[in-house]
């Protein structure tokens, strides 16, 4: 493979299909993806290690991605968290501030999980002094990263970062340039695992996968994830500062079947459509035939490691 490729390169491993694609200033480069075996990928986390690199190996052949890839991960192994926490400006008290009540708050062993945050406001007191700070913090269980870092490195490439598959479809798919009071809406991306985020604007400040399983768009699937994104919007509107949600957003391959978008809305509530899947980077630079709603996760992690 090339290694001589310049710009970022996200990869996503959505369990039924892999997609990569590299960006160089804010522009599609290389794009490619591939159906993947079945049993290589379970519920978002890797559960055959060696099967995954050889079927690297093979994906990112012939291609100019580069070995420097960012990756995403989305599965029940990860905990997402919003804190509020005192306003700390050193960077050590505030880690372990975040790490005290994330211990609280996250239901799995510190010791045993990778863990990071950011800040995404600020609340002053009357006074101008002291106040609060809201951090999202997410954890991982530790030996599912290294699972998929292991596979990712066998197979040649070189991680350079792990982020949230939500964060990366928020970048691509997320509204810019609103005005403040933003209202929140619900992402939802139908592919190998359904993923369903919250966001404020640009902020993620909520996600999870679903259990609901993408089958081809039956009822029974359309029922069961109606029902999953109320309880994902009454959970959220229950979270201190909540704000009134507006619509819900559609991606992945799911969000391209027939109706899909009409169904969901009926059963919802709200304002469903299916979000425009590379948003401002648009579709012009793929191969002709190529599935655009495949890229959006990989390209916004690309965005992400080019920032």
């Amino acid at each position: 493979m090339p290694g001589t490729s310049k710009g970022s390169t996200g990869l996503d491993l959505d369990g039924s299909y892999a997609s990569a694609v590299r960006i160089t200033g804010g522009v599609i480069e290389e794009a490619v993806t591939a159906d993947m075996p079945g049993g290589l990928i379970r519920d978002g986390e890797v559960e055959d290690v060696d099967g995954l690199t050889h079927f690297l190996r093979d994906f990112v052949k012939n291609h100019n991605l580069g070995k420097n890839v960012a990756l995403g991960v989305a599965n029940q192994q990860v905990a997402v968290r919003s804190l509020d926490i005192p306003a700390i400006e050193d960077d050590e008290e505030r880690n372990a501030a975040v790490r005290f009540q994330a211990s609280e708050a996250v239901a799995m062993p510190l010791d045993e999980a990778v863990l990071d945050y950011q800040v995404i406001s600020h609340a002053a007191t009357a006074d101008g002094s002291g106040g609060s700070m809201r951090v999202i913090v997410v954890a991982a269980r530790e030996p599912m990263i290294m699972r998929l870092v292991d596979a990712v490195r066998g197979a040649g490439l070189r991680p350079v970062g792990i982020d949230l598959s939500a964060f990366a479809l928020m970048r691509i798919v997320a509204p810019e340039g609103e005005q403040e009071p933003a209202p929140a809406r619900v992402y939802c991306h139908l592919g190998g695992v359904t993923n369903l985020a919250v966001g404020v604007g640009n902020t993620c400040v909520f996600t999870r996968p679903l259990a609901t399983v993408w089958d081809g768009g039956s009822p029974d699937f359309i029922s069961a994830l109606a029902e999953e994104i109320r309880l994902s919007m009454d959970y959220y509107t229950g979270q201190p500062d909540a704000r009134q949600v507006s619509e819900v957003l559609l991606s992945g391959p799911g969000s391209q079947r027939p109706g899909m978008v009409d169904q969901v809305a009926g059963l919802v509530g709200l304002p469903v459509s299916a979000a425009p899947p590379l948003g401002r980077l648009g579709a012009a630079s793929l191969r002709m035939g190529d599935d655009p709603s495949r890229y959006t996760v990989a390209a916004g992690l690309a965005l992400g490691a080019e920032e």
